[in-house]
């Protein structure tokens, strides 16, 4: 390259490309935007960041040219873009916060949709099959079918998709709406690396984001945002934890650390256990088991499995085979082959791909977060009247508990920004008082002040004996928080980690399959060692009593042990049958344990003299009597 082209280079890159001034926005008596001001420059990527419902998404839909403004101006390259069609011809591509496919068409057709005109052609359909096959190979790093049906695919891939359409353009100005959120760390270093690549080409980059630690590696400069106005302008050296925290919440503390160690839990106690479990086929099975009062993080690279098990731990999808068990306040342990069983189990389940999963788009913020509990909270006997007082406190409880910024709460759910609505979710999950939640990414789209909120709760939560299943695609979640952590490679537990030395190094190594899995069988490892080992916290075959005749019966261990040996069985193989010949969705069956065998030929019956301290035997029983 000439010096003349350099440094003409170097002044088309520092040029600004849009300019926004005192720009303002209301849906109805909310003020989304309401006096904001930024600019961003050519061969830049710019951050907005801010709270949920501070008016990000807004202003990237505002540069974009779909949603017109209020008041103030707006530039872009030198024009005022009013409709996407004319944001598109001056080469702005925007990819939005919720991931935007068409699940019934093909890859290629979802990658070049809108790119042709009317009557004509961007390029003809054999270049498209080719360059849509680059451009993925790319961005997800391994080879995806053109013509693959995109509702098949894992929400990671819809991901790249969104991105690919954006980019199969060209943009001069690439807006990038929580793009993400829905990736892993594997493929958020890839989006980045292609981020970088655009800009060092002169693209304009606006991201919008709530992962600070993403946010502080990528972005060249920062605009925070707070309540719908600009509050300062952050260059890259001045990109910290502590200032944009202090920005976005107005607090000078907010930035600071606090020491906070994985909660652990007091006893033995097990909350959940699986056996023989598989959730994809031909893998090897594994057991495990979740003691009462522990958060249990699970990891691992998009598509290894660990969304399955989540689900499959929720009920929302049976296991390919084995059996999965929940204990009641007694200690009796329950099958969970579906949703019903996972409801009367006191387990609920919060999703992260709120869309497809979560809320119900035509209905109240109100009835999105408290519907499950209609059936619960009636009165009047037959009739059956919901008891709308006290679901109004339970809404409000979680709403405050989860600082949800809403108008009325009889306002559709969609008039809500991202954030807010996975925030429902979570406030439904707490609503229904479980005794097991189990979390599918639960944090996708929500600002650090709720986050640090959630953790509170879910830490209090543990400490009421309660457990906490926590996927997430996001390690540093995990530290001071988690328990322990178990990552999901192969479709199976690779694995696993004390939360209380957590090195996250470690823990993406292990994601790579670069370590040698030695925590799987350690005292944090699927079946962790603490305290006593029943479910009631007492030692096995510990003698009963009753206020009636001083007496025990003690069973033989042997015995005992051959007795649950085939209970167990028994249940796997019909856990297993159920799975195989009922899928998606089992059939509840209110007695989800099995049949009991055939009692061993003998027994001892013993009588024992509390006063004398002296046990003899009265007799002996078999056959099962």
């Amino acid at each position: 390259m000439s010096t003349a082209t350099a440094e003409n280079s170097q002044t088309a890159q520092g040029r600004e490309t849009i300019i926004v001034r005192n720009v303002k926005k209301f849906f109805g008596p909310t003020r989304a935007l309401d006096g904001v001001n930024f600019t961003a420059r050519a061969g830049e990527i710019h951050a907005v960041v801010g709270g949920n419902g501070c008016g990000k998404s807004t202003m990237a839909k505002v540069v974009s040219g779909i949603l017109p403004v209020d008041g103030g101006t707006v530039s872009i390259l030198g024009e005022t873009p009013s409709t996407p069609a004319e944001s598109k011809a001056i080469g702005i591509s925007t990819v939005y916060q919720e991931v935007l496919v068409a699940d019934e068409s093909t890859v290629v057709d979802n990658i070049f949709m809108g790119s042709d005109a009317l009557f004509s052609k961007s390029m003809s359909q054999e270049h498209k099959v080719v360059r849509a096959a680059e451009l993925m190979r790319e961005l997800a790093g391994e080879p995806v079918d053109p013509f693959a049906i995109a509702g098949t695919l894992p929400l990671g891939l819809k991901q790249w998709i969104t991105i690919a359409r954006a980019l199969v353009s060209d943009p001069r100005i690439l807006i990038l709406d929580e793009s993400s959120a829905a990736l892993d760390f594997d493929s958020t270093e890839r989006l980045f690396a292609k981020m970088r690549s655009l800009r060092d080409q002169g693209t304009t980059i606006l991201i919008v984001t709530h992962r600070i630690a993403e946010l502080i590696r990528i972005s060249d400069r920062a605009t925070v945002l707070r309540d719908g106005r600009d509050v300062g302008v952050l260059e890259k050296e001045q990109i910290t934890e502590k200032n944009l925290l202090a920005l976005m919440t107005g607090d000078e503390n907010a930035g600071k650390s606090h020491s906070n160690e994985a909660p652990q839990p007091r006893d033995g106690s097990i909350a959940l256990r699986g056996e023989k479990v598989t959730v994809w086929a031909d893998t090897e099975p594994f057991d495990f088991e979740i003691r009462r009062g522990e958060i249990v993080g699970i990891a691992g690279l998009d598509g290894q499995g660990q969304d399955a098990f989540v689900r499959a731990v929720a009920g929302v999808e049976p296991a390919r085979s084995g059996l999965i068990q929940v204990t009641d306040r007694h200690g009796e342990y329950h099958a969970v082959r579906n949703l019903a069983d996972a409801v009367e189990g006191k387990i609920s389940y919060v999703s992260g791909d709120r869309k497809r999963e979560g809320i119900f788009a035509s209905m109240s913020i109100f009835e999105n977060m408290v519907m499950p509990l209609y059936r619960e909270k009636k009165r009047a006997g037959i009739l059956s009247i919901i008891d709308w007082p006290t679901l109004g406190t339970i809404f409000k409880r979680e709403a405050d508990n989860l600082l949800i910024k809403f108008g009325m709460r009889e306002d559709r759910i969609t008039s809500l920004s991202g954030g807010n609505q996975q925030k429902v979710l979570i406030g439904r999950g707490f609503a229904m008082r479980p005794d097991v939640i189990v979390l599918n990414d639960p944090a996708r789209g929500i600002d650090v002040g709720a986050k640090t909120e959630l953790y509170k709760h879910l830490r209090t939560f543990a400490g009421e004996g309660k457990s906490v299943v926590y996927m997430s695609s996001e390690l540093e979640e995990f530290i001071g928080f988690a328990t322990r952590v178990i990552v999901f490679r192969d479709g199976k537990p690779f694995d696993a980690f004390d939360g209380r030395s957590l090195d996250p190094k470690r823990v993406l190594e292990a994601m790579f399959g670069q370590t040698d899995g030695s925590g799987l069988e350690s005292a944090w490892g699927l079946k962790p060692v603490t305290g006593t080992s029943s479910a009631q916290g007492e030692p096995r075959g510990a003698r009963t009593e009753s206020d009636g005749v001083k007496v025990a019966v003690e069973v033989p261990k042997d015995i005992r042990e051959a007795m649950e040996r085939r209970n167990r069985a028994a249940a796997i193989a019909r856990a297993t049958d159920v799975a195989e010949t009922e899928r998606p969705v089992a059939a509840h069956r209110k007695d989800s344990r099995p049949a009991v065998p055939s009692m061993p030929k003998s027994i001892r019956i013993v009588e024992f003299d509390r006063e004398k301290g002296e046990a003899r035997e009265i007799g002996q029983g078999g056959g099962g009597r």
